[in-house]
């Protein structure tokens, strides 16, 4: 009797990535996380169930959606310009009617409505990833694991390690630490490098904006240091939340003094270019106004890190010359 293999929900398999692991990669996406990081640049990989993009510009108001919907969730048409308006507060589908049977998205012949979310194998995956083996012989690239939080699928991730290792792929697991370590360390000891992120040094400023406190991550960041495994660092920098000197100054102090070796640090710049996703979604974003940073701004930060001999980025690149390297 054939075993069924096992999948999980990805939101896209991105290729020709380069700042998420060393060379040209390719970023898996699995959806489901159990943080809420108020900056989020990925917001439909959160929930770990399909869901439903409205694209109001796509969208002609024929009504289909509304025939189709057998749960009283679509709002009656309006004139297409009157929905595609800055400041208008009309949106498509009733959320919390909404039990996503998808028939609406069958029903529309304009592509307004689109899954978010498709489930894929791991031989699915691992041939999608392999389309450009040669790419990562070239550039010391390969698969990188992220999310999402990939620390939510772990019998997957398990799989999908295990089915890339067979075939000689070089992985990179991208994790928020916010879990088990019973479930971390293992996937942890079985890639080649971690990428781990770092969002605030402060639990109650973590709590704030990610929703929940930061000491099982920075418990597991010991952890991971203390198996000897390949690390990076990667740390978002936000608006007014981290983004001044002083935090910047502690938070390479911090990471001097934790033991085992930190192999670089990759301070990520907000941008808002997420914008359309929360819409497509129905929901707000606090962050909605708030300006893109600056690159320059945070090249500027990196100073802190180099002055304490840390390899560190501005924008996280994969490869060599873009690092600056520090002093020792």
């Amino acid at each position: 009797m054939r075993t069924m293999e096992s999948e999980a929900l990805v939101t896209e398999i991105q290729r020709f990535a380069v700042n998420d692991g060393p060379g040209f990669r390719t970023n898996v996406f699995l959806k489901g996380c159990p943080l809420r990081c108020q900056w989020c640049h990925n917001p439909e990989t959160m929930a770990p169930y399909r869901e439903i993009y409205w694209k109001r510009r796509s969208c002609v108001q024929c009504g289909a959606c509304l025939d189709a919907c057998p749960n009283d969730a679509i709002n009656a048409p309006i004139h297409p310009f009157e929905a595609q308006e800055e400041k208008t507060t009309y949106h498509k589908i009733i959320r919390e009617r909404c039990d996503r049977c998808l028939k609406c998205v069958d029903a529309c012949g304009y592509g307004a409505l689109e899954i978010v979310g498709t489930r894929f194998s791991v031989n699915e995956i691992l041939d999608e990833v392999e389309r450009d083996r040669p790419f990562y012989d070239n550039s010391g690239g390969g698969m990188t694991i992220s999310g999402g939080e990939p620390t939510a699928h772990p019998e997957f991730v398990v799989q999908l390690i295990e089915g890339a290792r067979s075939r000689g792929l070089h992985i990179c697991l991208d994790t928020n630490g916010y879990c088990r370590w019973d479930i971390l360390g293992p996937l942890v000891q079985s890639v080649d490098i971690v990428l781990y992120d770092l969002k605030h040094l402060d639990s109650a400023k973590h709590f704030e904006m990610v929703g929940v406190g930061n000491e099982l991550v920075l418990e597991n960041l010991v952890k991971i240091l203390g198996t000897g495994q390949e690390i990076w660092i990667r740390h978002p920098i936000v608006p007014d939340y981290n983004d001044s000197w002083k935090y910047h100054l502690r938070a390479a102090e911090f990471l001097e003094q934790l033991p085992g070796e930190i192999r670089r640090i990759d301070l990520l710049p907000f941008h808002n270019w997420c914008q359309d996703k929360y819409s497509w979604l129905g929901r707000d974003w606090p962050l909605r106004e708030t300006e893109s940073m600056n690159p320059s701004f945070v090249e500027l930060l990196l100073e802190a890190y180099q002055a304490r001999g840390f390899a560190a980025t501005a924008g996280g690149s994969g490869f060599e010359e873009n690092i600056v390297q520090g002093s020792y």
